[in-house]
């Protein structure tokens, strides 16, 4: 399954995740911080969905209360 994901309130403006069978196979942003999200982006290749939102989920940008990782993991919920 492949959706893209309008993230709200970071940086980045889209986010493109291919998942099958639970596991992500690509995810993608568009804008933010190029390199972390990269670097993101690799690590989470082969990881399981369930685990990846409990792991990002809540998680902040300095005094924002979201962050490109916890839109990620809003994302994958509208996965499951």
């Amino acid at each position: 399954m492949r959706i893209q994901y309008e993230p709200q309130g970071v940086c980045s403006t889209l986010i493109d995740i291919d998942v099958e069978d639970g596991i992500i196979n690509k995810v993608e942003y568009t804008g933010g911080c190029a390199g972390n999200l990269l670097a993101i982006s690799k690590l989470l290749r082969g990881a399981k969905v369930k685990e990846t939102i409990d792991l990002l989920d809540g998680t902040r940008c300095g005094d924002n209360p979201t962050s490109c990782t916890d839109q990620l993991a809003q994302a994958l919920k509208t996965m499951i």
